[in-house]
């Protein structure tokens, strides 16, 4: 079963990464747990993980005008996971791109 969904890509993560280059984030599934989320970072991309910090979070709000008025619902939650490689590898997100 894929665990991670997709690599975190923002200005935020960019800035972690700049400062430690060995660190990258992923979303993942909620259901993941460390050893599952190292264990397919370390298939995928052939790199050896240190270290995973995880955590959870919400996905945002959606509200949309229907006919039935105002409807109001949650995204579904998310786990992200900062994975920590060994000094001197690195994950190259982009590739990979057709």
């Amino acid at each position: 079963m894929a665990f991670i969904i997709k690599p975190l890509v923002t200005e935020k993560m960019t800035k972690i990464t700049d400062k430690q280059p060995n660190r990258y984030g992923f979303v993942v599934r909620p259901e993941a747990n460390k050893l599952q989320i190292k264990k397919e970072v370390e298939g995928l991309y052939h790199v050896t993980v240190v270290d995973v910090n995880t955590l959870r979070y919400a996905g945002k709000r959606s509200s949309r005008y229907t006919k039935a008025g105002l409807v109001k619902g949650q995204k579904n939650a998310f786990k992200k996971a900062i994975v920590t490689l060994k000094d001197g590898e690195t994950i190259d997100f982009y590739s990979n791109i057709d």
